[in-house]
């Protein structure tokens, strides 16, 4: 049973109805989306997915407290003006806002890094209402943006991952590709060398909102990336309970990674368990590399040297570590590479003289075994240290670690992290080697 319209019959009553059905249609094509506008194209193969939370987003949640970033979350005709770094949604009820309120937010994951948040663009974010102008949209889209920068320590394999990916994988992974990023600051080759994992995460082509002249219009967007710590994932802060295992399958399939599960010595076999050692070609170098090499042959591993740096692609140090089933490394990006590790793989983190052990567990020990790995942590001596040939044994340095500490963390970096080499002792770090092999069984 239907609502019943009674019409006017007369030559007035029809042109107001013409009128109000052309005003109606106008506000139609301004507010929504025109099926011939959408300017973000889906691959083939994707189909679109429908958002199955029942519950009724707030239009705005700003959660700007947060240590590591400033994320908005917005659901209302969202209107991106990217040269100007602004973002406009529209807020039709009752004022329960402050009168012109805005909210600025650096989308870049190291708030308190006030030395990288410099050159990070800041982007407002601002209602507009009927009365107040709004720029109109150039194109539509049916999906959800994601805005985010990704300068500051672009390149370096440890911030790439820690500082976008990772968080980007936190925000984006609950939209199962039916998102589309907008990146400011963006440098074409980081997209290249990255491209694998972005579109594991998203359909859409990318947008460099730092050149992009058009409003972009969105039922939704999040402005900034959620993060969790360091090159970690906390699942029970996720949409879908995401953790860095489930990160760690995305980049199997992104790389089209062959093994998922390490060697498992008690099944047998002819083939030797892989040994990788990551090889520094500046600071924090193992310098008897050979000798440890020798003694990996000895106990039974086919040992592999490599520099992550020296690969040209992100494929080819992605196979090779997925092939290893052993890794060892002094404390730095390329234990990064981790991430390509199969399950149950043996992660050996070498720890430089200085008191760093809780630095060296937070930043790669508490990723790796949140991804199923196996973890062992080698803190070496004062004369496994080359520090040893640059300061007497009664300074400072050597003996009180702390009052470095204190003078804190460029002072760190300096002495512990860019001064310092490794001379490994083969007999005090050989019984690391054999429980990682004990490990695989």
């Amino acid at each position: 049973m239907g609502y019943k319209i009674k019409c006017d019959r007369g030559v007035g009553g029809i042109l107001t109805r013409i009128l109000i059905a052309c005003f109606l249609v106008s506000v139609y094509f301004y507010f929504s989306a025109s099926s011939d506008s959408f300017i973000a194209r889906r691959k083939p193969g994707k189909e679109n997915t429908k958002n199955k939370n029942s519950k009724t987003p707030p239009i705005l949640s700003c959660d700007l407290k947060d240590i590591r970033s400033e994320v908005c979350e917005i659901n209302s005709n969202v209107r991106i003006h990217s040269s100007s770094s602004s973002i406009f949604f529209s807020y039709n009820q009752p004022m329960d806002l402050e009168t012109n309120k805005t909210w600025r937010v650096q989308p870049y994951t190291r708030k308190f890094d006030d030395l990288v948040m410099k050159s990070v663009r800041p982007v407002t974010i601002r209602p507009f209402y009927a009365y107040t102008e709004a720029p109109k949209c150039d194109l539509n889209h049916n999906i959800t943006a994601v805005v985010f920068s990704s300068s500051s320590y672009l390149g370096n394999f440890y911030h790439d991952f820690s500082d976008v990916l990772l968080p980007l994988f936190i925000t984006a992974r609950q939209f199962e590709g039916e998102v589309q990023f907008l990146i400011a600051d963006m440098q074409l080759w980081w997209v290249e060398k990255y491209k694998k994992i972005l579109n594991q995460l998203s359909n859409y082509e990318i947008i460099d909102s730092s050149k992009e002249k058009q409003v972009h219009c969105y039922p939704s967007a999040i402005v900034g990336l959620y993060s969790h710590g360091e090159l970690t994932v906390d699942p029970s802060r996720t949409p879908n309970s995401y953790s860095m295992l489930d990160f760690a399958r995305l980049i199997r399939r992104a790389y089209f990674l062959d093994r998922d599960f390490a060697k498992n010595l008690a099944a047998g076999g002819k083939t030797k368990p892989r040994l990788l050692i990551i090889a520094r070609n500046q600071t924090r170098k193992i310098v008897n590399v050979g000798e440890v090499v020798a003694m990996g042959d000895e106990l039974g591993f086919e040992v592999v040297v490599s520099d992550p740096a020296s690969h040209t692609t992100v494929d080819g140090i992605a196979r090779l570590v997925n092939s290893i089933d052993v890794m060892i490394g002094v404390h730095g990006a390329g234990l990064t590479n981790q991430i390509f590790l199969p399950t149950n793989a043996v992660l050996i983190q070498i720890v430089p003289f200085g008191n760093l052990e809780k630095f060296a567990e937070y930043d790669y020990g508490f990723a790796a075994k949140n991804m199923m790995l196996q973890y062992l942590q080698y803190s070496i001596s004062e004369e496994e240290s080359t520090l040893i040939d640059i300061y007497p044994r009664d300074h400072p340095v050597f003996r009180d670690p702390k009052s470095i500490h204190r003078q804190g963390w460029a002072k760190i970096d300096e002495i512990y992290l860019r001064q310092q080499s490794v001379k490994l002792n083969l007999p005090r770090f050989r019984p690391v080697l054999k429980r990682a092999l004990e490990l695989l069984t």
